[in-house]
């Protein structure tokens, strides 16, 4: 049962250009989760899928000399972006992360996807609804789920966000949640504005020196202790990049009943 993660990662964020490469304790932010996602024990590979667009040749190249493997494909349509970066291997499921959440824990990814295996589903998350640290999100499907997405999906929404297709059609997918034991979805763990990268920088200076490999429960004892370090970005939306993706697909809904 071969199992792929596919980290999408790209440099010309919005809000903040250049974030996946920025440097955490003399590391680029991407190496670190890369270095992260390879404690996973359901992973069997990882593919870094970036565009080809001129922008992202550092990262590229970052990645590759790293002994990553890295794909380039469409900037914008990033669900086809996925299916190429596949297309030449075996794989059963795939496992999709983003590139801006270098706090990733491989236990929560490897438990979510033995919940999916387990009860044979075609796509689970722990996103629906959310109940973890925004940045420790994963998701995984079935390479049938994905292709089946690549044919149909047609809104710029579901082509950005690679799996929007699959969880707003239950009726043809089987959808499952693995939820936490407790509700954190207030957290805010991920990288998308400056105050974010300053809590995550904050995040590693404190565990890492001592325990490189620290997981979700070091870093909830971590901020009980230190509130400073929460204030930093707990003031950010959370899902703005879809919310502003979902806008895109009205107008081009739109657009299209003029023409």
């Amino acid at each position: 049962m071969a199992v792929i993660g596919i980290l999408q990662a790209r440099t010309d964020s919005t809000r903040l250009p250049g974030k996946v490469l920025m440097d955490i304790l003399g590391e680029p932010m991407i190496l670190h989760q890369l270095r992260r996602l390879k404690k996973s024990i359901f992973l069997d590979n990882i593919i870094v899928a970036t565009s080809n667009e001129k922008s992202d040749d550092n990262l590229a190249t970052v990645c590759a000399d790293a002994g990553y493997r890295v794909y380039r494909g469409s900037l914008d349509d990033v669900l086809d972006r996925f299916v190429q970066a596949i297309k030449n291997d075996f794989c059963d499921h795939v496992v999709r992360l983003t590139a801006d959440c270098p706090l990733t824990d491989p236990n929560v990814i490897d438990e979510i996807a033995k919940q999916h295996l387990q009860r044979k589903n075609d796509y689970t998350s722990n996103t629906l609804p959310p109940t973890f640290p925004d940045g420790l999100d994963a998701e995984i499907f079935t390479i049938s789920a994905l292709l089946n997405a690549w044919e149909n999906a047609f809104l710029p929404s579901h082509r950005e966000h690679v799996t929007s297709y699959i969880y707003n059609n239950p009726e043809i997918f089987t959808i499952d949640n693995y939820a936490n034991n407790r509700d954190l979805s207030q957290m805010r763990w991920t990288v998308d504005e400056v105050e974010d990268f300053d809590f995550v920088t904050q995040v590693y200076k404190n565990l890492y020196p001592s325990k490189a490999d620290f997981n979700m429960d070091d870093i909830l004892t971590l901020l009980d202790n230190r509130p400073d370090i929460v204030a930093k970005n707990n003031f950010i939306a959370r899902n703005e990049g879809l919310k502003n993706s979902l806008i895109e697909d009205k107008i081009f809904l739109s657009n299209n009943e003029e023409n």
